[in-house]
């Protein structure tokens, strides 16, 4: 690993743990947790970690947060998923104890609230996409096909979740929360050009190996 890649490395290592951290940090110093109960307090900070996690996994996927090589990365990413799900379930669980009546109008779609149609949408999307994985060799879906099926879940994931979070005037400090929707959307467009442009240079060679 070179000077400047390992730079970046850290940089990049650095960045994460702002964009994630300081908004926990920040949302913990809010004084409306004061007219709140522990569980719905938990169900609060279960979404924002589940947000987190969001920006996490296009880094994963997209190879950018060495030392971990491809392998592990795509490993990570499964796993990260799966804390995904947990984080999502502890946030709608916490949620339906403090007030049944809101999340049955929320997973309705039958909500007044602007920001829970786009919270819901996602959290069915992770749903599918978690289901998909753990039954992937099952259904043996090629990388293709698993890539087709993903790549658009991935979006409604990403877009629900950061206008979901935009939307909510909670308990997160605005600056904070803009640049971690920001940092979400940047990672997933950038893993999302990178590992288009990477497959469409892997075909381009293998044309020209066919050729020879």
């Amino acid at each position: 690993m070179t000077g400047w890649t390992s730079a970046r490395s850290i940089l990049i290592w650095v960045g994460l743990a702002f964009a994630i951290g300081a908004p926990i940090l920040l949302a913990a110093t809010s004084e409306q947790l004061a007219w709140r109960g522990p569980v719905y307090i938990l169900a609060g900070f279960a979404g924002i970690i589940a947000l987190g996690l969001v920006l996490v996994q296009p880094l994963l996927i997209g190879g950018y947060l060495a030392p971990l090589s491809a392998y592990r990365g795509r490993r990570a990413h499964h796993w990260i998923g799966g804390a995904l799900v947990i984080a999502v379930v502890i946030h709608v669980a916490g949620l339906w104890i403090t007030s049944p009546p809101d999340m049955i109008d929320a997973l309705t779609y039958a909500s007044p609230t602007p920001f829970s149609p786009f919270g819901v949408t996602a959290m069915w999307a992770i749903f599918i996409v978690a289901l998909l994985a753990s039954l992937r060799r099952r259904l043996e879906l090629r990388p293709r096909t698993w890539r087709l099926i993903h790549m658009p879940l991935a979006i409604v994931i990403v877009v629900g979740s950061v206008v979901h979070c935009l939307l909510i005037e909670g308990t997160m400090e605005t600056i904070s929360k803009a640049v971690l929707c920001a940092a979400v959307l940047a990672a997933t467009i950038k893993a999302m050009i990178d590992l288009q442009v990477w497959r469409k240079r892997r075909a381009l060679r293998g044309e020209g190996v066919e050729r020879q």
